[in-house]
Formats: C-alpha cells, sequence, structure tokens
C-alpha cells in the first residue's frame, strides 16, 4: 500500500528550501538535514529506528528539481510514521526502506538527469509492497520530463517498446511474454517510471504490475537505436 500523506509537510520548510535558481536560499535548512539525515559520499542518509519500526532513506541531494523529490520522500516517510506510531500496531516492527539510482545522458549543461527511487514497505499487510518513483529532468530547458513528453509528437513508441519488455522479462523471470497483454503492455500507466541514459532508456516496474507479483520487481533496458527520436 503506497501512503501518501502531504498534510504533514513540516510546514513548507522543505519547499522553501530552493528558489527557482535551484540553489539553496539564504539561512534555509537543507533538504537532508530538513529530514533529520546525513551527507554520505554525496547521498543523504535518513535512518529512523526503535521498537515499532525502522525506516532507512537514500537520496541523492543534488537533483535539479530536488523540491520534487524530497517532498515525495517527506510524503512518505510521514505517511508511513502516521502507521507505524498509531494505536494497536501489530509487535513485529514495521519497515520502509528507499533506495535510489542515478542516471544522465548528454554533456552538462545540457542534457537529463535521471533519479529512481525504489521504495519497499512493510506494514503488516499480507505482504510488503515495492514501487519505484522516477524522477527526469532536461538540463536545457529546465523542466521535468515525463514519459509523455519523452519522445517526439506523433511517435508511437510503445510499438516499438512492448515486444522488447515482453523478450526481456522473459528472459529474466522466464514467465512466457504471450501472458503480457497487449492491453497491460500498451498502456502509457507502466512505463511512466524510467531512466535515461546515453545508450539506452531503461523502464522500472513493480511488482504485479506488468508480471505476476511473484515475479518481483523488474526493470528493461530500450536500446535508443531501437526507439523513435527523443524530444530533447
Amino acid at each position: 500500500m503506497r501512503i501518501l500523506v502531504a498534510a504533514l509537510l513540516a510546514g513548507g520548510a522543505v519547499g522553501s528550501w530552493l528558489g527557482v535558481t535551484g540553489t539553496p536560499s539564504a539561512g534555509a535548512v537543507s533538504p537532508c538535514a530538513e529530514l533529520g539525515g546525513t551527507l554520505e559520499s554525496g547521498q543523504c542518509h535518513v535512518h529512523l529506528s526503535n521498537a515499532n519500526y525502522t525506516l532507512d532513506m537514500r537520496f541523492p541531494v543534488d537533483y535539479p528539481d530536488q523540491q520534487t523529490l524530497t517532498d515525495y520522500l517527506v510524503q512518505n516517510r510521514d505517511g508511513f510514521l502516521t502507521v507505524a506510531k498509531s494505536p494497536g500496531s501489530r509487535d513485529m516492527p514495521y519497515e520502509m526502506d528507499a533506495t535510489s539510482e542515478q542516471h544522465r545522458s548528454g554533456q552538462a549543461p545540457k542534457g537529463t538527469q535521471s533519479v529512481v527511487l525504489k521504495i519497499f514497505q512493510d506494514l503488516g499487510g499480507p505482504q510488503p509492497s515495492t514501487w519505484y518513483q522516477s524522477f527526469n529532468y532536461d538540463l536545457a530547458t529546465r523542466k521535468p520530463i515525463t514519459f509523455e513528453s519523452l519522445f517526439a509528437p506523433n511517435s508511437k513508441p510503445l510499438e516499438v517498446i512492448f515486444p522488447v519488455v515482453q523478450r526481456d522479462l522473459e528472459r529474466q523471470t522466464g514467465v512466457p511474454a504471450i501472458l503480457i497483454s497487449s492491453g497491460s503492455g500498451m498502456d502509457p500507466a507502466h512505463y511512466q517510471n524510467f531512466a535515461i541514459t546515453n545508450d539506452e532508456v531503461i523502464f522500472y516496474f513493480a511488482p504485479g504490475e506488468l508480471l505476476p507479483m511473484s515475479s518481483g520487481a523488474t526493470s528493461v533496458k530500450v536500446p535508443r537505436t531501437a526507439l523513435p527520436p527523443l524530444a530533447f
């Protein structure tokens, strides 16, 4: 279950950290400090633990749209803690872990920058949940990149992407590609989490998104040479 509690955003302190130029404002608290974390090898590490729960997050602090990324983590952290601290919590500790990948394409000041969060959450249900959340940014235009804006207008990228995804998921998991229906495989909603590199676009799929839950979280690298032209 994905928990997002935007009402607990620490009085707007995180949102005030970055100005329009993407640099810290004078006297502002950094996103890492705001989350109670410490910097380790260029990443922020947040760790909270007691008898009822364990929370561990690692994320970069140099993403161009850092406020959006930090707000997402704050919302999920606060939602998780709301449940973990509620009366009647089970004896076994709740758990939330957030890890991240970073990818780049092109050369600064142009090109793109991507961060992909992988979040694991155990709230005592029938089984834990795992999902991805990606953030992609066009450094030249200083705008976020979505799946809808990733490709040039009037292209039909899923006609190329879906067969590649089918073949590679079958190779990785042994689940016959025919089990991925064209209805699901051609639905853009399943391709919203991705990262861009010089050579490929990587798509990330949560358990149960295209394959049975037992297949776990997966990702597929689609060569850029096989894709329609990107929009940047």
